[in-house]
């Protein structure tokens, strides 16, 4: 099984650059995950709406042309929901979370904390009610997949310039030690378990051709617990692929 997430910055943008299309066509991905999909459904085409083969399911903002996600897969899922436990959540569109034969797949767009010390706050009370939402499903006996844009850079391995951006939300303290707690919870880095060093991103700064000399944070991310580790096939970072501040994330499971 081939899942594949991304951090599109705009559904339509990414579609009507012909990116979106090659994503389905080159890759083929079981299940495809966006992120920041800026758009509520009855602004898509049939096309971006229902792709040839797949099933469609999306959570939106309240606001128009803010954040979003959607999951395609080319197999129904059993069921999904757009918010954890509490739902002080949901009203932003950045959960979706599917239930499929031998996993759940968080679907998630965590939000950015650098607009303010309310935004970080928000930020810092979503990761604590994902990772007890997760870790609640386990404890239940389920098998789970957290993927999608986490808004922060795990270590110093994982963004270009880590001095510089010690005090900037996204690489902070209390933001990295979050993700310490999800490992300690039992969830595992995919993409670690191929590639130890550093250099390999996720997103770059577009103003400022970041991409170009590869500048970069990994921010985005597939987490999966124990008992699916011995699954991993590959966890990669798909830099060729354009249309986004973002690249493709791609996990493969046996």
């Amino acid at each position: 099984m081939k899942i594949i997430s991304w951090n599109v910055n705009g559904i339509r943008a990414v579609a009507r650059k012909g990116n979106l299309q090659e994503i389905f066509e080159n890759e083929r991905p079981d299940v495809l995950c966006l992120q920041e999909t800026k758009a509520h459904p009855d602004q898509l085409t049939a096309g971006m709406r229902h792709p040839e083969g797949y099933f469609s399911y999306f959570s939106w903002a309240e606001k128009r042309g803010y954040s979003g996600v959607a999951t395609f897969s080319l197999h129904e899922v059993t069921s999904f929901r757009t918010d954890f436990s509490e739902s002080r959540f949901g009203n932003e569109g950045r959960i979706l979370i599917t239930e499929h034969p031998d996993f759940l797949l968080y679907n998630i767009y965590f939000p950015n904390g650098k607009a303010s010390k309310e935004r970080l706050q928000y930020k810092m009370d979503f990761y604590q009610i994902c990772l007890a939402d997760a870790v609640a499903q386990v404890e239940n006996g389920r098998n789970v997949i957290i993927c999608g844009d986490v808004n922060t850079a795990h270590t110093e391995l994982d963004l270009a310039r880590p001095k510089e951006n010690a005090k900037v939300s996204g690489f902070l303290p209390e933001e990295r030690a979050w993700i310490d707690r999800l490992v300690d919870a039992g969830f595992t880095d995919a993409f670690r378990l191929f590639e130890s060093d550093g250099g390999h991103y996720s997103w770059w700064d577009l103003k400022s051709r970041a991409r170009e000399r590869n500048v970069g944070w990994r921010i985005d991310y597939f987490f999966v617990n124990e008992a699916l580790v011995d699954r991993i096939e590959s966890a990669t970072l798909l830099t060729d692929v354009y249309g986004s501040d973002h690249c493709p994330v791609c996990l493969e499971l046996l």
